[in-house]
């Protein structure tokens, strides 16, 4: 179902909600957060997509903010705001409320979030793109536990990376780690099999790869360990290398969902290694609502030396 709110305010939303929950006869009891994503117009589908298959684990209350430029005289000194209330088979298995904002209430997009931000529920912010320079200070990012980044929609990541360090907060996350999940899940179980000191690695991935950065940082800080950066043809992240005194630790993925793990004095073996969908990044972000403590780690590249 789906109801179009033309020049509304936060109080007719909310009694849109009512009023679509009532007529499908479903409860909002069921949802345990709210996620508020700030996006523009041309990625508001995809970010909606991610949002509602990843309602499926997590069901909540979706409120994207689109922050429409002006383009005409009228439009710049006209403040207003319209919605879109989608609810039952229109929103996943939540709620979905898509804001678009105009003139002075785009600057003041928190005023007409956080009537609408379930109560006594955790409060996630996601920006698929163009993030504040500090999350944790900006007006919609102050409201949440969460605030997820993405390194991979910026132009220049690395240099985007180096500010994160300086702005980092408890409740920071990117998705650009989020990915590393499943590599650092295997190096992991890899290491508890090997049962060695490591001397040397590398990590292997193309040219300005936000993740492999992060990777890189992350052992460094866990290992005691330089990692050398290798540009590869990618995509993304390609091999790791872990170098012991009785051989080399090597998970390799060139490319494709698979990839091969190597231990000292072992058959190669094949593991699943795929690259996986937004959606399932979000959902894996949605587990877990206390700090990020190994995020913050891996961004600073600083730790002591013990097994990952």
């Amino acid at each position: 179902m789906k109801i179009d709110l033309t020049d509304t305010t936060a109080s007719k939303i909310n009694k849109a909600l009512v009023q679509g929950r009532r007529a499908i006869g479903t409860p909002a009891v069921g949802m345990v957060l709210t996620m508020v994503i700030v996006t523009d117009e041309e990625n508001a589908y995809d970010a909606i997509k991610a949002a509602e298959e990843a309602s499926h684990e997590h069901p909540s209350r979706t409120l994207v903010v689109i922050k429409r430029q002006a383009r005409t005289p009228r439009e710049r000194t006209r403040s207003h705001l319209d919605a879109e209330v989608r609810v039952g088979a229109d929103a996943g298995t939540g709620e979905t409320v898509i804001l678009r904002t105009y003139g002075e209430v785009s600057d003041h997009a928190d005023s007409v979030v956080l009537p609408l931000l379930l109560p006594d529920a955790p409060v996630v912010v996601w920006w698929p793109v163009d993030a504040p320079e500090v999350p944790s200070k900006d007006p919609l990012g102050a409201l949440a536990q969460r605030r997820i980044t993405d390194l991979y929609a910026v132009e220049n990541p690395l240099d985007v990376l180096r500010a994160r360090v300086r702005s980092y907060a408890p409740g920071d996350t990117d998705l650009a780690w989020t990915r590393l999940t499943p590599w650092r899940s295997m190096l992991a179980a890899a290491l508890d099999q090997a049962r060695v000191e490591v001397t040397s690695a590398a990590v292997e991935a193309e040219a300005d790869n936000p993740a492999a950065e992060l990777l890189a940082r992350w052992l460094e800080a866990r290992l005691g360990v330089t990692v050398d950066r290798i540009v590869t043809a990618g995509p993304v992240v390609t091999a790791v290398r872990l170098g012991t005194d009785n051989g080399e630790i090597l998970i390799d993925r060139p490319e494709g969902p698979l990839a091969t793990l190597s231990l000292p004095g072992q058959p190669p073996r094949t593991l699943a290694l795929k690259v996986r969908t937004t959606s399932e990044l979000i959902a894996e972000e949605l587990r877990r609502l206390d700090a990020d403590e190994m995020y913050a780690v891996a961004l600073r590249g600083e730790g002591t030396k013990e097994t990952v």
